[in-house]
């Protein structure tokens, strides 16, 4: 009788552990305002864009993405859910990071900080003619982000890995008007205090690698993704960083574009692998 008693001693035990573990609730997924990072729209890439780097919208309209990936100089276009794409040439091989579209120009940034330029209505031609190198408007360094703010006619691009910004704790970037044409002339530089983001995130000595950037009109925000660090930063119109979220690695497996269309929802572009295909995952806004 007595080895009974402790037995259901026991058993009343475990129940009341395992219902206070119940009751603990998993700690809530960071989110900036308006959107859930955990529920996307998720759209597969074709073959053609396992790779995909940077993604645009034309004056913001959601009917079609434009794209480009990291080693052909083509710019792929697509409406969402499209299971084709179709592309036209721009360029030869080269390591293409970002696209924007300012006006009725398109531009695209290769790694070494050279902008190639054209009009955007050239884009579905098949072979792009009247294509400008724009050389020699940024310092030495690997540059993986850019976008425009269409109000101000301004053209921003972010280093990725430039001299001197680890040892400054800084990301580095630098601002361009447009002029008539399709020419671009520097207008001014900014930094982003890795110290700041390293608050938000919790972690220390941290390098900041960012790969994309876009413009929150919505809210005058800056968006700034890093795929390296798995995270999205926030930071205001003076780039003084105000948040910071981490990522969900399974989810953004490689993330390098981003863009928000007139109705402000968020997307953000993955490079797919071996086993999982290129994706863009657009995060519908809620007020």
């Amino acid at each position: 009788m007595k080895n009974r008693s402790i037995y259901w001693w026991c058993v009343l035990g475990l129940m009341l552990v395992f219902s206070g573990m119940a009751c603990i609730e998993k700690p809530a997924v960071k989110n900036p305002p308006g959107y859930d990072l955990t529920k996307p729209v998720r759209y597969n890439m074709p073959d053609g864009l396992l790779e995909i780097s940077g993604i645009a919208l034309y004056h913001g309209r959601a009917d079609s993405i434009y794209a480009e990936q990291d080693e052909d100089g083509r710019i792929y276009y697509l409406k969402p859910g499209d299971g084709k794409v179709a592309h036209s040439k721009f360029a030869g091989h080269g390591d293409y990071e970002d696209i924007a579209i300012m006006g009725e120009l398109l531009y695209i940034l290769r790694s070494d900080g050279v902008i190639f330029t054209f009009p955007f209505k050239q884009v579905q031609s098949g072979n792009i003619a009247n294509v400008k190198e724009l050389k020699g408007l940024l310092p030495a360094g690997e540059y993986e982000g850019m976008c425009v703010d269409e109000k101000s006619k301004q053209l921003y691009v972010l280093c990725k890995s430039c001299k001197g910004n680890n040892e400054k704790k800084v990301g580095a970037g630098y601002i361009f008007n447009a002029l008539p044409g399709n020419g671009l002339k520097a207008s001014g530089n900014f930094t982003i205090n890795v110290k700041d983001i390293e608050a938000q995130l919790g972690k220390n000595k941290m390098t900041f690698r960012p790969s994309a950037l876009a413009k929150n009109t919505k809210t005058n925000e800056w968006y700034i993704l890093s795929s390296v660090n798995k995270a999205l930063v926030i930071t205001d119109v003076n780039w003084q960083v105000k948040a910071a979220y981490p990522l969900n690695p399974s989810l953004f497996i490689q993330p390098e574009g981003m863009a928000f269309d007139n109705q402000n929802s968020l997307y953000i572009s993955n490079e797919g692998d071996k086993l999982t295909p290129g994706t863009i995952l657009k995060f519908i806004y809620k007020k």
